[in-house]
């Protein structure tokens, strides 16, 4: 009571001042806000900004989690191949789980402290209240790059993602482009050797390369870009007992949080169920490629083409892209028609993308990132379609 009291005196003191947003953010944050409309109309409705992103964290969660457990697994397995005869028994272990705390926490701590301090900040020079959309962000950029990544180029990535991503085009609600991907495309493309290749996934990978005891990390798309076979099965894929970035190897948590977001209608099931439809489609295109043997074994492409098209769901990032980032309700699509639109030419490029550039062989960022520009687009045409067709009814009813 104490803490809120003091929060409130603080709050009342500097209204009206340029710092009052800042105050006003950590009390409504912790507490629910002591303010109440007196007139007008207003909707009523149990969901706001704040439990829209709560109800998403809720999600990822369980990917977080898994992932710190899996930091250490993929660890202590690479320097002990045994332990992957049998990954459940192996898996759950406080070693596992120390070692994973003490590398993917900090991501997590440095995502959240620097991207809202660039909030705070921006909130402060321009006058407006912090809204809650950085929330989610923070929470996914850690689970989305690889776990050895140095903390001051996510400092440096988190503030470019916030600024350029973000807080140029007016703020939460405002950006054309998913912020979290944003920030993930710029360590790509900044710094392209801690964001890919056999040495990034694992931790201490990187730091042993050229060492007598060194240990790999390779990837199952970066084994099938290389035409090499994957150690790994299916199940492994499926259940998350691989090499990848920290939140997105498990796809049966992912399937789990899709369920939960569409449950309460956070997510669009439109945008998911279109993505893997493209990624299907796209997937048979090539299997049909290598059938018809106009792809031959050796070439370049035939690794991840004549991968069986429904594989494609359960390796790399594509789920995990789909169900999290796809369907950020601010830079997809608006319109149900344009959603599936929007969602199976995410799924339709990712698989391309993988298939075609094998130097880069997970193409889920730069297709979302490229339908988030073309979503108002797909929007308008949408719009403009239904205005034609109610046009022509109401002239047939009146001739």
């Amino acid at each position: 009571m104490g803490l809120k009291q003091n929060l409130h005196k603080l709050k009342e003191k500097y209204k009206g001042t340029k710092m009052a947003p800042a105050f006003n953010a950590l009390h409504t944050f912790l507490y629910t806000p002591n303010e109440t409309t007196h007139s007008g109309s207003h909707v009523r409705a149990a969901d706001d900004l704040k439990r829209t992103m709560n109800t998403v964290i809720m999600a990822l969660v369980p990917c977080l989690i898994f992932g710190i457990f899996n930091a250490g697994y993929q660890h202590y397995a690479a320097i002990d191949a045994t332990l992957r005869l049998d990954p459940l028994g192996n898996f759950f272990t406080w070693d596992n789980f120390i070692l994973g705390a003490w590398t993917v926490l900090p991501l997590v701590i440095v995502s959240y402290v620097v991207g809202l301090g660039v909030e705070f900040i921006f909130a402060v020079i321009k006058g407006h209240e912090v809204e809650e959309g950085y929330l989610v962000t923070g929470m996914l950029v850690p689970l989305i790059v690889p776990i050895d990544i140095p903390l001051w180029m996510l400092t440096v990535a988190v503030i470019f993602g916030v600024v350029i991503g973000k807080e140029v085009f007016g703020g939460t609600g405002m950006n054309i482009l998913n912020p979290a991907l944003t920030i993930r495309a710029f360590l790509f493309f900044a710094y392209p050797t801690w964001m890919s290749g056999d040495k990034v996934w694992v931790h201490g990978a990187k730091e042993m390369a050229g060492k007598p005891d060194a240990i790999s990390g390779e990837t199952i798309l970066g084994s099938l870009a290389q035409n090499h076979e994957p150690i790994y099965s299916v199940w492994d894929s499926f259940w998350g007992f691989i090499p990848g970035s920290v939140g997105e190897t498990s796809t049966f948590l992912i399937l789990l949080g899709a369920a939960f977001l569409i449950f309460t209608k956070v997510g669009s099931w439109r945008i998911m169920l279109s993505a893997v439809i493209g990624a299907v489609v796209m997937g048979l295109i090539f299997n049909g490629v290598v059938d018809q043997g106009w792809i031959q074994q050796g070439s370049s492409f035939y690794g991840l083409m004549s991968e069986t098209f429904w594989h494609h769901l359960v390796i790399g990032g594509l789920a995990f892209g789909i169900v999290y980032m796809a369907t950020d309700p601010v830079t997809a699509s608006q319109t149900n028609k344009g959603k599936w639109i929007y969602g199976f030419f995410i799924g339709f490029i990712s698989v391309l993308i993988r298939v075609f550039n094998p130097a880069y062989p997970e193409g889920v960022m730069l297709a979302i990132l490229l339908m988030n520009v073309f979503a108002p687009t797909i929007d308008h045409y949408v719009l403009q379609g239904n205005i034609k067709k109610r046009l022509k009814r109401l002239k047939a009813k009146t001739a």
